[in-house]
């Protein structure tokens, strides 16, 4: 059973930037320097269109901030693009050379659905300072198998490959009279982290009756070997996120352990109702999680230190 530490609320907008009023949602933490962790997160608008921004905190006391982004990383695609309604920055890929990874789920309205979201990349060539779209098409298209949903995305680089694990799915249900997505955890690689397989290798399937789907899969290695993987479970019964982990030894095949996580919603706080998005990181050989609360990160992300396991 791991054993964790809530340390509370990093940071929220304070409102005064248009494009980033509310939430700081799916936070994404890379670390820049010793000194410096950059945490990506999308911002929400008056109206909740969302736009990737960052907050750097110091990496010798998670809960102070050193910035922000003052403005959005990328802006919202062209009207009729998959992200013309909404950017959400769910990985960013430290190549070691400069150059950074952005991996994003645009949203995409529809008609007959609610919405569709896939996976677009964005590229920078400076450290994660600014960032370009790569194509106004995404990278993870709409495919035969996954035809509504490829998205969530999380990616590892190296040696001489991108690993993948994302969501996927085709389907949408009525729950208690809303029409809600249908996904589960996949897998693919690729030799230039821009051009992936049409179909990915399912890795967590959903198997209980009160899931609907999963929220994005963080993937980190595990000290002494193997790997260990947060992710989101969407449940029927909650109408909300809860947190779900799983260890493999090669990354492909995952036993889950929910059970052991131990991370879970505190009453009366800004996680009361709802927790998902966790973000693993190794900071100085202690483990953290960055993590959403309430209304998928309404006041902020938080962060959370393991003490034992």
């Amino acid at each position: 059973m791991l054993q964790w530490k809530k340390l509370g609320l990093v940071y929220g907008p304070d409102g005064s930037l248009p494009w980033a009023k509310s939430h700081a949602m799916i936070p994404t933490p890379v670390r820049l320097n010793g000194d410096v962790i950059r945490v990506f997160v999308t911002f929400c608008d008056a109206i909740g269109i969302g736009r990737p921004g960052y907050v750097d905190i110091s990496a010798h006391n998670p809960l102070r901030v050193l910035g922000t982004s003052q403005h959005p990383l990328i802006e919202l695609g062209k009207p009729g693009t998959f992200d013309e309604n909404g950017l959400l920055t769910c990985a960013v890929t430290d190549l070691g050379d400069g150059r950074m990874f952005m991996y994003y789920v645009g949203f995409e309205l529809g008609t007959k659905i609610r919405y569709r979201l896939l996976t677009g990349l964005a590229i920078s060539e400076d450290g994660g300072n600014t960032f370009s779209r790569y194509s106004p098409t995404p990278v993870l298209e709409r495919s035969a198998t996954e035809i509504y949903f490829r998205g969530g995305p999380y990616c590892l680089y190296g040696p001489q490959r991108f690993r993948l694990w994302y969501v996927a799915g085709s389907e949408w249900i009525d729950l208690d009279g809303k029409a809600m997505t249908v996904y589960d955890i996949r897998y693919a690689e690729s030799e230039d982290g821009i051009h992936w397989p049409a179909k990915g290798e399912i890795q967590i399937a959903i198997t209980e009756p009160d899931e609907h789907g999963f929220g994005r899969p963080c993937v980190i290695p595990k000290a002494g070997g193997g790997y260990r993987m947060f992710y989101s479970i969407r449940r029927r019964s909650f109408g909300a996120y809860r947190l779900g982990y799983a260890e493999s030894v090669d990354g492909h095949a995952w036993k889950r352990m929910d059970d052991q996580l131990n991370l879970d919603v505190t009453p009366g706080a800004y996680d009361s109702d709802a927790i998902m998005y966790a973000a693993p990181i190794e900071i100085d050989g202690r483990l953290y999680v960055f993590y959403n609360g309430n209304d998928f990160g309404r006041d902020g992300f938080a962060v959370a230190v393991l003490e034992a396991e």
